[in-house]
């Protein structure tokens, strides 16, 4: 699937729901149902700058040119958060992470109801795995 093609499947599940208090919910389940993060990534140089939570986020690089990412945070919508990201960016090349439009954050209305701390986590998230995704093409060139 494409990154576009999985926003568009997040965005349906997120349409299902009127109810905030329902997506915050479906946001606790999708982290609840995430695989822990291995204990050896769970290091200093992992953790993600300009989150009020702990957040670690381990980026590789597949031997087919993907990358994928694995992460885990000690607050559980934003370990819904990054299970989102890692959902709509994991195991896709560079150049596609890199080129992607991510819409589905405000297309789902999280932009609006997650709070300014959370909201910037959010963002910074999504910038470190943009980054590791620079870091991994420029490798590779």
């Amino acid at each position: 699937m494409t990154i576009e093609e999985i926003q568009e499947e997040v965005i349906e599940e997120f349409s299902d729901y009127d109810d905030w208090m329902d997506k915050y919910q479906l946001l606790i389940d999708l982290g609840s149902d995430q695989q822990p993060l291995p204990e050896k990534y769970k290091i200093e140089s992992n953790l993600i700058d300009g989150c009020q939570s702990r957040v670690w986020l381990q980026a590789d690089l597949t031997p087919e040119g993907l990358i994928h990412f694995q992460a885990e945070s000690d607050a559980l919508i934003v370990k819904g958060l990054v299970t989102l990201l890692i959902r709509v960016l994991s195991d896709h090349t560079p150049d596609e992470i890199l080129e992607a439009d991510i819409h589905f954050i405000e297309d789902i209305g999280l932009k609006e109801h997650l709070s300014p701390t959370r909201s910037n986590g959010l963002l910074a998230m999504l910038k470190q795995m943009k980054l590791y995704a620079m870091a991994f093409k420029a490798k590779q060139e």
